[in-house]
């Protein structure tokens, strides 16, 4: 065979490596040298406890919600309608 004929499959790999080396490139420099140092862990008790006292309001508004029936009916009714809606 002559180099003629191999020159499409080599064309199409050196085509396909460029572009995944292209696609990666930024992937690869990030992994190597990133710009972000990541999540930072609170290192200081007094700001964790600040913050756990924020979140129990929020906390004792959950515990309030009570289900009504009712509306738990409306619910199935709106979700049973739905694979209807294809019609």
């Amino acid at each position: 065979m002559m180099l003629s004929d191999w020159t499409p499959i080599i064309t199409l790999i050196f085509g396909v490596a460029t572009f995944i080396l292209i696609m990666f490139l930024p992937a690869l420099l990030e992994l190597k040298k990133p710009r972000d140092a990541g999540p930072r862990m609170i290192m200081n008790d007094v700001a964790a406890r600040q913050l756990q006292q924020e979140m129990k309001p929020l906390l004792r508004i959950e515990d309030e919600i009570s289900v009504d029936q009712v509306l738990v009916k409306k619910i199935a009714d709106i979700i049973a309608a739905l694979p209807n809606l294809e019609e």
